[in-house]
């Protein structure tokens, strides 16, 4: 069997926000871009496919060329463990900015710091700082 990938699909923000995301983590890159040409069906210059890396998990997204009635849910999230406080407070700020808070940065029961945002995008991630 292949590898099992998180699969993205934005209308015409792909690349934007791979981007972003492979700027707020350590040992992440873009991997592979396939854009479309002056042929189509998409726009030229939005992305085919592409394939990027966050701190070392691959994930594939595209933009569409054909306009969907959905988008994301909050029904499946990026989790992210944080290591200090630092991070979950940097991540928060940077995920949330133009995006929404679904469960406000605080101390909770299951985790001394934990977050649940949508980014700008529409991806929803939950930040947690574990207990000790």
């Amino acid at each position: 069997m292949g590898t099992i990938d998180t699969f993205f699909m934005f209308e015409g923000k792909a690349e934007e926000a791979m981007n972003f995301y492979v700027s707020l983590f350590r040992n992440s890159e873009v991997l592979t871009i396939e854009r479309y040409g002056p042929e189509g069906p998409g726009a030229e210059g939005t992305v085919v496919q592409a394939t990027f890396s966050l701190n070392g998990q691959q994930y594939r997204c595209i933009d569409s060329s054909v306009k969907h009635a959905f988008t994301f849910t909050p029904a499946i999230s990026l989790f992210v463990t944080c290591d200090t406080e630092e991070e979950i407070d940097d991540l928060f700020e940077k995920l949330s900015r133009g995006g929404s808070v679904l469960m406000p940065l605080d101390v909770y029961p299951f985790s001394r710091k934990f977050a649940w945002v949508a980014d700008s995008f529409g991806v929803t991630w939950q930040l947690s700082l574990p207990n000790s």
